[in-house]
């Protein structure tokens, strides 16, 4: 199939590992495009909740996906979240085309990009992980409640509803959680003398301009594969948010056929380096 030629993608929060994550629609996604860079902005694999009792064969493929782009020779950063926070201490590990880390600078043409997840901003995640581990849980446990309405939705003819997106929209405390953290993000970002602030974690997607009595900046963030199915691109120049729709990619689909998605990783890349790493600190 003819894939979409794009600069630079950002992905963040796909949570691989649990009930929310869209693994299915992130695969399409992937499959439809041809990136020159790729970014995985946190929370990739959710770390947290991961069982060996919940992975299913659509979860395993986005890696394999993923490491097809490495095996390619495409630049993969793959910079930590909170979900995945385990792999920070493999930070500046890198994996033929893969590099893992914490936080990235990336010139651009109109000048250099901030990039990281953003949990460092939140300060339940600074001060109660046991209070944020909780709230993954209840939230994970709500999109599985909210598959199933909608699933009831569906066969009653009725259209599909976000259960947390409306608890966002409803608290005031949310909306002013999301304000101050992309305004804290500007704000550091303009002090540092950065033109872009990319961010992932409050799965909320956006593009728009910030500016403090100190100059201005253009915040960017990601969204998410659990509700929002976004991403950034960026093209000769411009940013644009990628929203996932089915019937723009069900043709594409049909046509594909990934012979990749069968073969042995390990005769194009050592994966066994990896995961010989990850065990041993396990």
């Amino acid at each position: 199939m003819s894939k979409r030629p794009i600069e630079l993608v950002v992905i963040s929060d796909v949570h691989l590992g649990t009930y929310g994550c869209h693994a299915k629609e992130l695969l399409s996604y992937l499959k439809s495009i041809k990136p020159e860079k790729i970014i995985l902005n946190g929370d990739i694999i959710d770390i947290w909740q991961f069982s060996k009792r919940y992975w299913p064969e659509s979860h395993m493929k986005v890696v394999r996906k993923l490491l097809k782009f490495v095996a390619e020779g495409v630049p993969v950063y793959y910079l930590t979240g909170n979900h995945d926070e385990m792999l920070r201490k493999f930070a500046d590990f890198n994996l033929g085309s893969l590099q893992l880390s914490n936080k990235l600078i990336l010139p651009l043409s109109k000048g250099n990009a901030w990039i990281f997840h953003g949990d460092i901003f939140d300060v339940t995640m600074q001060h109660s992980k046991w209070l944020a581990r909780l709230g993954a849980i209840g939230y994970d446990s709500l999109i599985l409640l909210n598959s199933f309405v909608n699933w009831c939705l569906v066969k009653m003819g009725r259209g599909k509803m976000s259960f947390s997106k409306k608890i966002k929209a409803s608290f005031k405390d949310a909306v002013k959680f999301i304000n101050n953290f992309e305004k804290t993000c500007a704000e550091l970002a303009i002090e540092k003398g950065y033109q872009y602030v990319i961010c992932g974690h409050i799965h909320q997607p956006e593009i728009r301009q910030i500016e403090t009595e100190n100059g201005r900046v253009t915040y960017l963030n990601s969204g998410d594969w659990v509700e929002n199915l976004t991403a950034l691109e960026y093209n000769k120049g411009i940013w644009d948010i990628y929203r996932y729709n089915k019937d723009e990619i069900a043709l594409m689909e049909a046509e594909d056929i990934d012979p990749f998605e069968s073969e042995d990783l390990n005769e194009k890349l050592n994966v066994n380096k990896l995961l010989q790493l990850l065990k041993a600190e396990g």
